[in-house]
């Protein structure tokens, strides 16, 4: 079947009449004398267009348009009427008809009518059902972990989503960074404009510069016509700025008016243009040391950084680890038409023994050549990496030392205050220069 009419209409004969016709053009027509009922019907099946009478015995079908489109905006309806005013045409196409047409007039424009009224109307749920699953796709509920710490970044994200505030994402390589930004867009109002990612370390000054706020005709070799930037692109939407650490700073100069303006000039180009972009930042560097010591510009790090979210690495979140193998065993076993194999217990310990530097981004390169690779339906320590293969489980003597205890302390309150340096030096009783030698001194980043 072609799709499903809904007409309302109270005169019987040409209700049945316009039913036939339909009919035999392979849709399915369901029929309704009333509004009451007509709604009920909506409720009840799944309509593709509604062919509605302007007069009916309990309302109006120019009012009713306007209501059916605030319930289901894929549907498209079609107005008929037998005394077509032009004010009633002009009201039912502003509260949302297809078309308006006057009866007697039906019969020749009826059905080419219904036809592109029911191809819009598909095609408007086909967007439909695609913008759920890239919502789904992209949602919180799509990031795995039920740790403290996944929790923790998870529930501050969730409420920074509903903002218009600045964000600034912090964690190592492969934590996820561009995961959260994703989920933070679509969670918020501008779910339904353009998401833009950017690597600021793959381009060099002229070129980021370029791709980011665009350029005029002439402005430089090569450029042989107006090009629109990145932040024209997601106009209305959000931007994500990776690795905002490793933006030359003539360019943080210029991403700082556009924070604070809403305006940039592009490359070659003396008249601003306005966007209204959100900005969601990344970087695995300590900003705020580099806006302390000036290799980062400090007004443009606390214009991003107006609510940080500090994300955490995988081996902090240990918990995490099989949840997340199991996701990517099974992701990638699909995609080589591979049943999932188990994972055996010495194979999981393994995998939380393992440092994991390159976090769930390794995580998930390994998982997917074990997918690939694996031939017996349970794994095994013999399936794994020789790296991971031949890390040392279970606890060493080091983690009884004095130092390692420091470390992992100063790594509870940096998480404690989401990785403000001199709120953990306050809280740890020492100086924020002693702090950043110890940060130096362990490691920790």
């Amino acid at each position: 079947m072609k799709g499903n009419i809904l007409i309302i209409d109270d005169e019987d004969k040409l209700r049945s009449l316009l039913t036939r016709i339909i009919e035999l053009e392979g849709y399915t027509v369901i029929e309704a004398s009333t509004i009451k009922d007509g709604l009920k019907k909506l409720e009840r099946e799944q309509i593709d267009v509604v062919i509605t009478d302007v007069k009916l015995p309990d309302g109006n079908g120019v009012e009713l348009t306007q209501k059916i489109k605030a319930l289901y905006p894929q549907i498209e309806i079609i107005v008929i009427t037998a005394y077509g005013t032009i004010y009633d045409g002009v009201k039912a196409m502003k509260n949302g008809a297809f078309d308006y047409i006057v009866k007697g007039d039906d019969n020749d424009k009826i059905i080419p009518l219904l036809y592109r009224a029911a191809d819009k109307a598909q095609l408007q749920q086909r967007i439909h059902l695609l913008e759920k699953k890239v919502g789904k796709k992209y949602s919180f509920e799509s990031i795995i972990g039920t740790s403290k710490q996944i929790k923790n970044a998870i529930d501050i994200a969730q409420k920074v989503a509903a903002t218009e505030a600045t964000v600034l994402l912090l964690g190592e390589t492969g934590t996820g960074k561009e995961v959260f930004a994703q989920a933070i867009h679509y969670a918020s109002n501008r779910k339904n404009k353009n998401f833009i990612a950017v690597n600021c370390s793959a381009l060099g000054r002229e070129l980021l510069e370029s791709a980011l706020f665009g350029h005029k005709a002439g402005a430089f070799t090569g450029a042989i016509k107006d090009t629109k930037g990145l932040f024209e692109e997601a106009n209305g939407g959000t931007i994500f700025l990776d690795e905002i650490g490793e933006m030359d700073k003539d360019l943080q100069s210029k991403l700082l008016r556009v924070l604070e303006t809403s305006e940039f000039m592009k490359v070659g180009e003396s008249i601003p243009t306005k966007v209204d972009v959100r900005v969601i930042a990344a970087t695995n560097r300590d900003l705020q040391k580099e806006a302390e010591n000036g290799t980062f510009r400090a007004d443009l790090y606390y214009r991003l950084a107006v609510f940080q979210i500090s994300l955490p690495s995988l081996r902090d979140r240990q918990k995490d680890i099989e949840l997340i193998a199991l996701f990517f065993l099974k992701q990638f076993s699909e995609k080589v038409n591979k049943r999932v194999p188990e994972m055996s217990i010495d194979f999981i310990e393994k995998l939380k023994a393992y440092e994991w530097k390159g976090n769930i981004r390794e995580l998930k390169n390994v998982m997917e050549r074990i997918a690939i690779l694996s031939v017996n339906p349970v794994l095994t320590v013999e399936d794994l990496p020789f790296e991971i293969k031949n890390c040392s489980t279970g606890q060493s003597s080091s983690s009884f030392s004095l130092s390692e205890i420091e470390k992992q302390h100063i790594q509870k309150v940096l998480e404690y205050t989401k990785g403000n340096k001199t709120e953990s030096a306050r809280l740890l009783g020492i100086g924020l220069t002693t702090l950043y030698r110890k940060l130096e001194e362990y490691k920790i980043t």
